[in-house]
């Protein structure tokens, strides 16, 4: 029960999301309601303007005609009045109020269109009053009443009649004043009911809002055609330049007429035809320089070979020849190395761009791989007279993985940290997680602009093309460890900032059948380290005690933390 009622916010929530994606991803729909929309604001507008137009016409000529028959009423009743004055004998009162309410009543017709009151000013209650078909006293306003008789005037207003059976219907009251010989002043009022033009407005007003919903349900077909009309070329569009992006290039739109739409189509068409035409260029100047690469690094193997060979024998007997020639012997060996790896990287280049590249998979602790590729830079660290430092507080990570791949691309990181680094060191961090293994590796250098960390992972890319390499590098290493890492199903990422340093960060699943959604260890150093460390002050010792005579498991260049835990 909890369940379902904890659901339903979220399904409620869910509802204006849904219909935001709807309208974000819909344009058909977002002209069709649109249009719907504004039709229905405008015909609203329009149908209240109308309707305002066509009761104001009815009501004023409604009032017209009220007005001119109360004031013909009442010179009929000052005319009845005036002859019951002159006579031989003064009626009563009452017969005086009863003879003007029926000549009265008997100018409305049959049926009546309007009822009379006449009542006394005096208020006195001897006075006698009278009205038609059962009109209620109360129909008259007391406002119309105080402004009759203080203004001697005839005046009139929209209000409910009231009758003696507890009806009521919606009226024009017009009054005026009148003196009854004997009895004193009276006002005398029209009633004229108001439900003709109270059908002909409700008439009017259904016709109005009918038509109304009839026309902005019309306009909304419209829109819907006409922008179905423009919608579809365009969807047609969409799929078929996704349709290329996949790989089908030979998909093309269809044409149809002459109209703008197929212009288009026809442009787009040709568009594509040129794409696909220069796709296939590149992809076969790819494949030839693929093939160059990989035939003349399967060529270069044996000459190398050869020239290796009689370089070592010279090499090992260069302690015999002069100083020059020793020399130039040594720079040998060092460009033979050099072209050794050059090659080494190209046939692994062309293994990648070939889909030869597979994984020998073992179980091994990568805490002792991270450690023997710290080592194998340690002669690097050497030179550049920094530290390496190993930060985990894992006692064990074991992982099914290649470890020559793994090594190669920590060995490349680490070398590329060390040489792009400074005096402050390289910092080597590990975390695990359930899923995933993460390792970043942090130098203190110059760091990267902004843009660079997405060409890093490029072929033969420099930052500073100017700049003398120290280690006489490829230009291939990060490029290997970026395809190392797709081929385990892992990321391998940068992040760096001018003067903060860099940090390239490996994640590889544990399972790559499972895979992983984040990696343990964040890309971009926490604000508590965005600060450069100071550089070290204290000289580690051969025998592994540093100044403040700890022991911090020193090795010649690389200095290993390890949090938790020994490792030997």
């Amino acid at each position: 029960m909890w369940h379902v009622l904890l659901a339903i916010p979220r399904f409620l929530l869910a509802i204006p999301r849904a219909i935001a994606r709807l309208w974000g991803r819909s344009l058909w729909l977002r002209v069709t309601l649109t249009t719907l929309v504004l039709s229905a604001v405008v015909v609203t507008v329009l149908g209240l303007s109308l309707l305002s137009r066509v009761t104001s016409g009815l009501l004023d000529a409604k009032e017209r005609i009220s007005v001119g028959e109360a004031s013909a009423g009442l010179g009929e009743a000052q005319r009845i009045l005036d002859a019951a004055d002159t006579g031989p004998s003064t009626p009563s009162a009452s017969r005086i109020v009863d003879s003007v309410v029926s000549a009265l009543a008997a100018r409305a017709g049959s049926p009546s269109t309007f009822d009379v009151l006449l009542l006394s000013s005096q208020q006195t209650g001897d006075a006698p009053e009278r009205g038609t078909n059962l009109v209620a006293e109360s129909s008259v306003p007391t406002a119309l009443r105080d402004s009759i008789i203080s203004s001697g005037r005839q005046s009139w207003t929209y209000t409910d009649i009231k009758f003696l059976d507890g009806r009521s219907a919606p009226g024009l009251i017009v009054g005026a004043p009148l003196v009854v010989p004997t009895v004193g002043p009276y006002e005398l009022y029209y009633l004229f009911p108001l439900g003709q033009e109270q059908a002909t407005l409700d008439l009017v007003r259904s016709a109005v809002l009918i038509t109304g919903l009839l026309l902005v349900l019309l306009l909304a077909v419209i829109s819907w055609i006409v922008t179905r009309q423009v919608v579809l070329p365009v969807r047609a569009a969409a799929r078929t330049a996704s349709r290329l992006a996949d790989g089908q290039l030979s998909e093309r739109m269809l044409v149809r007429g002459t109209d703008d739409l197929a212009t288009l189509a026809t442009t787009f068409n040709a568009m594509a035809a040129s794409i696909a035409t220069q796709i296939r260029q590149l992809e076969e100047l790819s494949r030839v320089q693929q093939r160059f690469v990989s035939d003349v690094s399967h060529e270069l193997r044996t000459p190398l070979t050869t020239i290796r060979m009689a370089a070592d024998v010279v090499y090992d007997d260069r302690s015999q020849l002069d100083a020059p020639t020793e020399r130039a012997v040594e720079l040998l060996q060092n460009q033979l190395d050099r072209f050794e790896e050059l090659l080494a990287d190209l046939l692994e280049i062309s293994r990648f761009d070939a889909g030869a590249a597979v994984l020998d998979d073992e179980r091994v602790d990568l805490i002792p791989l991270i450690e023997r590729a710290i080592r194998d830079a340690e002669p690097l660290a050497e030179r550049m007279r920094t530290d390496i430092r190993l930060v985990t507080v894992e006692k064990s990570c074991p992982i099914l993985c290649d470890p020559r791949r793994v090594h190669r691309v920590m060995r490349n990181l680490i070398e590329n940290a060390v040489e792009h680094g400074d005096l402050r060191g390289v910092d080597v961090s590990l975390a695990q997680n359930e899923d995933a293994v993460a390792v970043t590796v942090r130098d203190f250098g110059v760091g990267l602009r902004p843009g660079e960390a997405a060409l890093v992972f490029n072929r033969f890319w420099r930052a500073d093309p100017a700049r003398a390499r120290t280690t006489g590098g490829t230009g291939l290493g990060l490029a290997i460890s970026l395809e190392d890492a797709r081929l385990h199903g892992g990321w391998l990422e940068a992040w760096g900032e001018p003067g903060k340093g860099a940090v390239f960060r490996l994640t590889l699943p544990k399972d790559r059948a499972v895979g992983f959604t984040e990696s343990p260890l964040p890309l971009e150093p926490p604000d508590e380290f965005a600060e450069l460390p100071e550089e070290p002050s204290q000289v580690p010792t051969q025998d592994g005690a540093d100044a403040t005579g700890e022991i911090s498991r020193v090795s010649p260049a690389a200095t290993f933390v390890l949090k938790s835990g020994d490792r030997t």
